[in-house]
């Protein structure tokens, strides 16, 4: 014959269980908001333009027009006194400093995410990394470039005004490090804002 539970043990030893049932459900955990997104830097100014100047004995010069354009920066104008029918490297140099006769007073190519030299849309690139400009014959450069990533005015850290443009002697290889084995410096000028 089987001794029934004494029903006074039995109650506490229920009770336990209950509380330690309760215990045990947690209320569902949101999760953590997102970070808040760095803000976008947007171009302030409404144009400026580039005096080009020859440097290293050459004799090329040019004027530039930049504009903001969604996502970057337009680059327009015409750039002469080239060889014929040749192709030049073209970059924002990241100090506006044309005072040196081979300017290299403009320092590196102008680069604030500290990416490798490349070709602009193709991969990583430096923020002043444009393509090549082509002479004709009579040794004239139509530009017509844009610049990504960058902005025109506003002081960010992508900010292009204030800085040189340069062109250089030779192509640039899209390759090479840190330049693009692109030469010497045959001109430069100062992104000066005007509105």
């Amino acid at each position: 014959m089987k001794t029934p539970a004494h029903p006074r043990i039995a109650l506490p030893a229920l009770a336990a269980l209950a509380l330690l049932a309760g215990c045990s459900t947690t209320e569902p955990v949101a999760p953590a908001p997102p970070a808040p997104a760095e803000p976008v830097a947007t171009s302030t100014a409404q144009e400026a333009r580039v005096a080009l100047a020859s440097a290293s004995g050459s004799r090329v010069s040019g004027t530039l027009v930049l504009v903001p354009m969604d996502g970057g920066v337009h680059v327009r104008g015409q750039v002469g006194g080239l060889p014929a029918n040749g192709q030049f490297g073209f970059h924002v140099h990241e100090k506006g400093d044309c005072s040196a006769a081979d300017a290299t007073s403009t320092g590196s190519h102008f680069n604030p995410a500290g990416a490798p030299h490349g070709r602009a849309g193709s991969g990583a690139h430096h923020g002043g990394d444009m393509d090549n400009i082509s002479s004709d014959a009579e040794g004239v450069a139509t530009v017509d470039a844009h610049l990504l990533g960058v902005t025109l005015g506003g002081g960010a850290a992508n900010d292009i005004a204030g800085r040189a443009v340069i062109v250089h002697a030779d192509p640039d290889d899209y390759q090479s490090q840190p330049t693009g084995n692109a030469g010497a410096r045959v001109a430069c000028g100062v992104i000066k804002v005007v509105r």
